[in-house]
């Protein structure tokens, strides 16, 4: 039997190139005018993801190369920091009461419906689909940087990961076009729910402002942001090397102590003058870092994974019918508005893109409110993910 052939592109470095090649085309491609409506059906980082699958697939690029490893540790690492460092806390702890309820409730859905799909349709799953749910737990409760460090802290593999990218779009983003439709019924809704609308205003009144004003990209802020959020972010993979592994299934990694490091440590850090590195765009760079991580993983992904994809779309559908009745029975018991309700549960399964989008269909002055309550997610994101993985590994065994 012949050699498999080999790949046009196998030095390390220039594997690196080649991936960030991919998304610095991406984004651009993403800002001409003519085509910007195809980015919002197909999300840039769904294509992040698949398009070096497809390199790989038509032999651009080895389906194996250090380079995937390096980038995916140190880039998750990075964008964690940088992305937990400019949360704003004081402004999500002024939300209303009724805003976190909903958004706790919304995470709480998921985190009920993840082992109840498991055991549901845990027959007609591979053995350790448990990761791969955990994985797209992380997404739907904290956004995709949550959804690789979970994945990277329980070793999903590539096998399992494909399909969860496959539903977190097409289940995520076809729950968010039914909540937009539902918008126009929010008033029966209300009614019905004899919901205490005034909720809003209170909660509009207590926002505390978010910082808009930007200023310019200068050289200090550059060398700050990338210099001293990488130093950080390689500071934290040494001392998470260095850490013990627990669990049985092995659910506290090398990696997911170095996940808790950087989310932890840069969550203090946002509650000192540093946060202001957020007027300079370090969460944007956070952003890239975690694109071009994306893309370390789509090069190592199989496409017969996406045969299937079926099988784990219909668990998505179910799980996310178990997030929205949670949520609806919530809202009953508290007479929440179904605006609440709507961002609650996208500032889940949307994340920081999404929220605002449906909070402003819903109540066009209230787009701070679903953005903060999606970077709520983000804090309980990677705590409750990690934990959520522990349970399920306890299930599979």
């Amino acid at each position: 039997m012949p050699p498999p052939p080999t790949a046009l592109i196998t030095d390390p470095t220039a594997i690196a190139g080649t991936l960030t090649a991919i998304i610095a085309a991406l984004f651009w491609v993403s800002g001409v005018a003519r085509i910007q409506r195809l980015f919002e059906v197909i999300p840039v980082v769904l294509l992040a993801y698949f398009l070096p699958t497809i390199a790989t697939a038509v032999r651009l690029i080895p389906p194996q190369s250090p380079a995937y490893d390096w980038i995916t540790q140190y880039m998750l690492t990075l964008a964690l920091f940088l992305l937990m460092v400019t949360v704003d806390l004081r402004s999500v702890v002024r939300l209303g009461p009724m805003a976190l309820i909903m958004m706790l409730a919304g995470s709480l859905g998921i985190m009920i419906g993840a082992p109840l799909v498991l055991i549901l349709f845990g027959p007609a799953l591979p053995p350790d689909a448990w990761k791969g749910i955990a994985a797209l737990a992380g997404s739907w409760i904290g956004g995709s940087a949550n959804m690789v460090a979970v994945a990277e802290s329980v070793g999903t593999p590539d096998a399992l990961f494909g399909p969860m990218i496959i539903v977190d779009t097409i289940v995520g983003y076809g729950w968010m076009a039914i909540l937009l439709f539902l918008s126009a019924w929010q008033s029966r809704f209300d009614r019905w729910n004899h919901a205490r609308t005034g909720a809003i205003e209170e909660t509009n009144r207590h926002l505390a402002e978010l910082d808009a004003h930007r200023v310019p990209l200068d050289l200090r802020s550059t060398g700050l942001i990338v210099l001293g959020g990488f130093a950080a972010a390689t500071l934290a993979v040494a001392i998470g090397q260095r850490l013990p592994e627990l669990g049985n299934p092995k659910i506290i990694s090398h990696t997911t102590w170095t996940v808790l490091l950087v989310v932890t440590v840069g969550l203090i850090l946002s509650l000192t003058p540093m946060r202001r590195l957020e007027e300079r765009g370090a969460s944007r760079i956070g952003y890239a870092a975690l694109y071009l991580m994306m893309a370390a993983i789509g090069a190592q992904a199989d496409l017969r994974a996406v045969l299937e994809a079926p099988v784990f779309l219909l668990v998505g559908v179910v799980w996310i019918g178990i997030h929205v009745g949670t949520l609806l029975i919530v809202a009953r018991l508290i007479r929440a508005p179904l605006f609440f309700v709507a961002t609650g549960s996208m500032a889940n399964v949307g994340g920081t893109a999404s929220a605002p989008v449906v909070a402003t269909m819903y109540h066009p002055a209230m787009a701070p409110v679903g953005l903060l309550m999606a970077v709520l997610g983000y804090v309980v994101g990677t705590y409750a993910g990690l934990g959520l993985a522990w349970f399920l590994g306890q299930i599979a065994t």
